[in-house]
């Protein structure tokens, strides 16, 4: 296992040693030695927050693109691109372009070398007054606890995965910081299984939750606004609830418990085992559901991701910000001077149902009130939030889209054009002047990592999985039903107020999970979840990705959108998971790989 040494001479530390006494101040950051960094509480804090800085700051952070590129919801018009790559199949042990392990494991030594020597007597963050010292303390460990939760979920989440013996495994647990004469010895580090990483991982949010604030608010300096963005309880509670429930998922039980079966299929070999899983699932998402200042359904807009205001949106539980016009010049059409990298797929638009029926189109016509010759007229809300289309007006003041043949927006007018038909609107500026020469400006774009809408969803499909999706738990604790939260997603993000589709798909589990993760797929378009519910669900992932082409004969349009634009080369079980680094491997024999690679 790669283990890098913790580097105290970071970006984040510099500028720290203007408020040091003088006698430091001709010493460079990588003369320090420990004793004199832990005795600086700037330069002891930088040391965490390296943990902060490397949070990704944008949603298009895989080379450019959304990860939704790599899934049925969209494509990437870069062919030379990371996520491309994966599509054509070219993922392998020594080439893994989603590949984290060693900045994770980087992240954990920082976090744990702090933990460490951080908050001891040695470092002072108040040097007059002790009780505000204490008070700095509690909440850095609680940031120190929930990062080193953070960073161990982004493994959990990209490596775990079954072995060909039928294990669950997830990564070596790292809960010190790792001397180099430790990592000299690398057979002595081996796989924990997916459990005990979870449990691990829980553990930690728990101990975060103990020191954090509800919430920064006022003029304490400790505690106030100005330290707004930091983790909260309310941060360290959601975590926890995806961890859990990425713990229940098919994908992550041993075989003892689920089995693949081909792709797309699996067996549930022990159902009470399988159960309990989604029941605890289902019981901490409803404890996060019932926190002070949680509230209710929120129905996102598109100022709460660009064109934002200075304040930080209530229904984002962690996020990270940027003021430039970087996604736009990615994603914008060619017409107004972007790039288009990611785009939305016909698969993706054929998921959203409609508003007044609430029927998917598949229903046909007659039931859903589709409309072949206006398709996309009258679909749930979160169609215009998240797609641009043929007719629809780009931005607050452009104009339409046009993707037919010759058309401003067509790939005969730009090679840089949709391949699919249709353009992102999710997280991009409603500015359409933004990237003009002599006018561009910047915008305001969030990048919510953890939202309350995700614990909704959370306890509903545990929720369903435990006790079906009109049941709650035997004792009565949990607030909601499964039910419930759909139809209150539904009817507040998608606007759909007819129950008779919801009422349908309640008929049992099966039927009502299929629901359940459509309404995810919609609710968390572009937000990086799909490539790994995907595969936590164990559902098909090849697949083809269709776009739509549009024609006019005597002023009416067609629209054919069975167009195969791009074949999915996940052709077999192992791409359910991701292989372990090969070097990695090589050197520690004690590291299993996951099923079907060597």
């Amino acid at each position: 296992m790669k283990l890098v040494r913790l580097l105290y001479m970071t970006p984040l530390l510099l500028g720290t040693l203007s408020a040091c006494d003088d006698t430091f101040v001709e010493k460079t950051n990588n003369e320090w030695e420990p004793k004199y960094i832990w005795s600086v509480s700037d330069i002891a804090q930088g040391v965490l927050n390296n943990a902060y800085s490397a949070i990704p700051k944008r949603p298009d952070n895989y080379d450019g693109n959304f990860l939704d590129a790599a899934t049925d919801n969209a494509l990437t018009s870069q062919l030379g691109s990371s996520v491309y790559k994966i599509v054509s199949g070219k993922l392998s042990v020594t080439d893994n372009p989603l590949g984290n392990w060693s900045t994770c494991y980087q992240q954990l030594q920082y976090i744990n070398s702090f933990l460490e020597n951080g908050l001891t007597d040695q470092t002072k963050y108040d040097k007059v007054d002790e009780e505000k010292d204490a008070a700095y303390k509690k909440r850095l460990r609680g940031e120190a606890y929930f990062l080193r939760a953070f960073w161990g979920f982004r493994l959990l989440q990209h490596y775990g995965g079954k072995t060909d013996n039928g294990q669950a495994l997830g990564y070596p647990l790292a809960l010190h910081f790792i001397t180099e004469e430790e990592a000299s010895q690398l057979t002595s580090f081996k796989r924990d299984t997916y459990q005990a990483c979870a449990n691990q991982i829980m553990n930690d949010c728990d101990e975060a939750m103990k020191c954090l604030p509800l919430k920064y608010e006022g003029s304490d300096p400790v505690v106030g606004a100005t330290e707004i963005g930091r983790a909260t309880q309310l941060t360290a509670a959601a975590l926890k609830s995806r961890v859990a429930l990425y713990a229940a998922s098919p994908a992550f039980q041993p075989n003892i418990c689920t089995q693949i079966e081909s792709m797309g299929r699996f067996s549930v070999i022990d159902p009470s085992m399988y159960e309990e899983k989604w029941v605890v699932a289902a019981k901490i998402a409803d404890e996060v559901l019932k926190m002070d200042g949680f509230g209710n359904f929120y129905a996102l807009k598109s100022t709460d991701l660009a064109d934002a205001g200075n304040a930080t949106p209530a229904e984002f539980l962690f996020r990270t910000f940027h003021n430039t016009k970087e996604m736009e010049n990615r994603h914008f059409t060619p017409y107004y001077l972007g790039k288009a990298n990611t785009v939305p797929s016909q698969n993706l638009v054929d998921a959203f149902p409609m508003k007044n029926s609430g029927y998917p189109i598949s229903a046909g016509e007659v039931k859903s009130g589709y409309d072949v010759q206006h398709p996309y007229e009258g679909r749930d809300n979160r169609f215009y939030l998240n797609i641009y289309y043929h007719g629809a007006i780009y931005g607050e003041a452009g104009l339409p889209v046009d993707v037919i043949y010759g058309g401003k927006d067509s790939q005969s007018f730009d090679c840089y054009a949709s391949r699919s038909g249709y353009y992102l609107a999710k997280f991009l500026s409603k500015k359409e002047a933004m990237l003009d020469p002599v006018t561009s400006t910047n915008s305001q774009h969030y990048y919510p990592i953890m939202r309350k809408a995700e614990v909704f969803l959370n306890y509903a499909e545990a929720a369903n999985e435990a006790w079906g999706p009109k049941g709650k738990d035997p004792d009565g604790i949990c607030k909601y039903t499964a039910y419930e939260i759909i139809k209150t997603i539904r009817k507040t993000s998608g606007g759909i107020t007819d129950t008779r589709y919801l009422d349908e798909m309640a008929v049992d589990k099966a039927s009502f999970r299929e629901l359940i993760q459509n309404e995810r797929r919609l609710e968390l378009a572009f937000e990086n979840h799909r490539y790994y519910d995907i595969r936590r669900w164990l559902l098909p992932l090849n697949e083809p990705v269709r776009g739509v082409t549009v024609t006019e004969q005597n002023g009416v349009l067609q629209y054919n959108t069975s167009k195969e634009i791009e074949a999915r080369q996940f052709d077999d079980i192992r791409y359910y998971y991701s292989p372990l680094p090969y070097d990695e491997c090589v050197k520690n024999p004690n590291l299993i790989n996951n099923l079907g690679w060597k």
